[in-house]
């Protein structure tokens, strides 16, 4: 049983006492503790794929920012490497894969991967979920199948995506195939994922936004609807598809609880075309490297908007490194402690 269950009363709907609140990256380079255990690896993948240190900083949120919810320590491009993409993740410059996906062949090479395959994230999720002892939620994750597609065709980041758009509308049947894969092996991940004792699942649509609207419904939110079917009965899914606020009715349509929000809609405007979800959102990162006077204003009107209830309050996107950890804390104890009655 939950001692803090506010993030899964919320999720699905029911009456709380105040909103619960956790930080997308809140286990990152802005505390200076996640710095310490990263430096025990050799390197970021050997990091990740070390469960006794995926669990530690993991933890480290909860115990450093108060936030009501961890969220297990991985990355979203485990799922290409387990089926058969390998990938580095160089310093200062992001992901990168040698190999890319660019024939019919590449893409019937590529496996479906299983549990066994992450084995070490399922193990993180089990360690963390005992370390934590029931005292707040565990959020398990993964990426949408766009956004991991987008970087198995680029083979990196970028600021266009145009080689895996080219792809999209130069091979639409080869890429619904390869979007498949990914989709049948992200299901099988998150269902081991809540075996292994994720309370609640997010999916990260990081790239949705480099999409027409068109194609965020045929290419994206076609598979991300696929794995809420598959993982909504058995605990909460948010969906966090990044500057697709034009799509918020499309995904209410889906079965998720949680429509997670970047900071580009207003809250108002959200709450009329999701009305029955619960919301997830909306701060601009950068409002925290503002003094404490700004982040009060701009919080207590966000605040306001949303409301108490069906309300997650979270970043529009992840925590930048340079951050202040003290005014992350700031932040999270203003929203624990906001009288909504004044």
């Amino acid at each position: 049983m939950l001692k803090n269950d506010l993030l899964i009363k919320a999720a699905k709907g029911i009456e709380v006492s105040r909103p619960p609140i956790w930080l997308m990256r809140q286990a990152g380079r802005v505390l200076p503790e996640y710095r310490a255990t990263r430096s025990k690896a050799k390197n970021f993948l050997d990091f990740v794929k070390n469960p006794e240190l995926a669990c530690e900083v993991s933890i480290q949120p909860v115990d450093i920012l108060g936030v009501d919810a961890a969220i297990i320590f991985s990355d979203i491009l485990v799922i290409p490497e387990a089926m058969g993409l390998p990938y580095q993740m160089i310093e200062s410059k992001g992901p990168w894969f040698e190999n890319t996906i660019k024939t019919k062949f590449d893409v019937d090479a590529l496996k479906i991967a299983d549990a066994n395959d992450l084995n070490y994230v399922i193990k993180a999720i089990e360690l963390t979920k005992k370390e934590l002892n029931n005292r707040v939620p565990l959020i398990g994750f993964a990426g949408a199948p766009f956004t991991i597609f987008a970087y198995m065709i680029e083979g990196s980041g970028s600021k266009t995506f145009s080689k895996a758009k080219q792809f999209l509308y130069t091979q639409p049947e080869l890429a619904h195939q390869l979007l498949d894969k990914i989709t049948q092996s992200t299901i099988h991940y998150l269902k081991a994922q809540v075996e292994a004792g994720a309370d609640l699942i997010q999916i990260f649509d990081s790239w949705a936004g480099v999409l027409t609207e068109q194609m965020f419904y045929e290419f994206s939110l076609n598979y991300i609807s696929k794995i809420c079917n598959a993982i909504s009965s058995l605990v909460p899914v948010t969906i966090f598809a990044k500057d697709a606020h034009y799509a918020i009715e499309e995904i209410s349509k889906t079965s998720c609880s949680v429509i997670g929000l970047d900071w580009t809609i207003n809250p108002t405007i959200a709450r009329q075309q999701a009305q029955h979800k619960t919301l997830q959102g909306n701060v601009d990162p950068c409002l925290l490297y503002a003094d404490e006077k700004k982040i009060i204003s701009e919080t207590q009107i966000m605040l306001n908007d949303f409301g108490k209830q069906k309300y997650i309050c979270n970043l529009g996107h992840g925590l930048y490194p340079d951050i202040d950890k003290e005014k992350v804390k700031f932040f999270v104890d203003f929203v624990k402690n906001y009288n909504y009655n004044l």
